[in-house]
């Protein structure tokens, strides 16, 4: 698939709409969310001269080297996975290549300053839906994993966990998951000059706990504009979007969460699911199975993310 960098402003009226509930702290109505042309989706435009994710920048050549010493050479520095040198607007990734049976199965782990008053106050036991990330590991389904600031400041150490585990990639879900846009559910809005700043400071918090941390992000909600984009271009991050929304933010069974994805995913598509549980997103644990087994019988095979932007 041909990895589109540029992405004009003149677009953005054509923008597609995302759908994607569940990300606030109430249930929340069906919403849209403001895009614009994405990589892996129509409308998307090309520029000459980036190189595409997971490149090599060149090395330095020394111009004269010691007699009868080996050259010496400066090692390569291979960029993170989603990063992203644009310095006009963010770039954004909604789906992977529809000509390979891959899916991506990626899960948000949201956290608020709602939610955290809720966890302190007992009236939630965890915001970590172990028994979830128990059957990806007993199904061995590999998975990326987008974590606000605000979650790994209060698990630590399953962020450490899951950094360790070759079966799973971190990527970032901004700070204490406010909107990128006004009205985005029931999220609030993060102000324009605020934007850069905290989305850093989520990419900084994954850094401390994640050596290997990509550089692949999600807004809260799927919700975007235009000004997040070029307010949000110097993070060096690239956006995952999705064609898939898994439907699990506050749904009454795992059933109709079975349904969403198996009835929606096609080849190189980016599920999005959650990881919290709690009251938020209370079934996602008991829909994985069937979801796994679904794919399976229908010959997908599962990857992360960057895997599946790969070629």
């Amino acid at each position: 698939m041909t990895v589109h960098w540029g992405i004009r402003l003149a677009a953005l009226a054509a923008a597609a709409s995302v759908v994607l509930a569940g990300c606030g702290d109430t249930a929340a109505p069906p919403g849209t969310a403001a895009g614009t042309p994405t990589l892996g989706g129509p409308g998307a435009q090309a520029t000459t001269g980036t190189p595409p994710i997971g490149t090599l920048a060149p090395s330095p050549t020394p111009s004269t080297p010691p007699p009868s010493t080996p050259t010496p050479s400066t090692p390569s520095s291979t960029q993170r996975p989603g990063e992203s040198h644009e310095t006009n607007l963010m770039p954004v990734v909604q789906h992977g290549p529809r000509d390979k049976k891959r899916v991506a199965l990626t899960f948000d782990a949201d956290l608020t300053a709602v939610m955290r008053k809720r966890l302190q106050r007992g009236k939630v036991k965890s915001y970590y839906n172990e028994p979830l990330i128990t059957t990806l590991r007993k199904e061995q389904v590999p998975a990326t994993l987008f974590l606000t600031g605000m979650w790994m400041e209060q698990y630590p150490d399953r962020t450490r966990e899951l950094a360790a585990d070759p079966l799973f990639e971190l990527g970032t879900h901004t700070y204490d998951h406010k909107g990128f846009t006004k009205h985005c559910y029931t999220l609030g809005t993060v102000a324009p000059q605020d934007m850069l700043a905290d989305v850093r400071k989520a990419v900084t918090l994954l850094d401390r706990l994640d050596d290997h941390a990509t550089r692949w992000f999600r807004f809260p909600g799927g919700c975007y504009d235009g000004t997040a984009l070029h307010e949000l271009a110097a993070a060096g991050v690239t956006a995952v979007g999705l064609d898939v929304p898994g439907a699990d933010g506050f749904a009454k069974s795992p059933k109709p969460i079975v349904k969403q994805v198996l009835g929606k995913v096609q080849n190189g598509s980016i599920v999005v699911l959650h990881m919290h549980g709690g009251d938020n997103a209370p079934y996602t644990d008991e829909a994985i199975t069937p979801i796994i087994t679904g794919l399976r019988t229908r010959g997908f095979e599962f990857v992360t993310v960057t895997e599946l932007m790969q070629g």
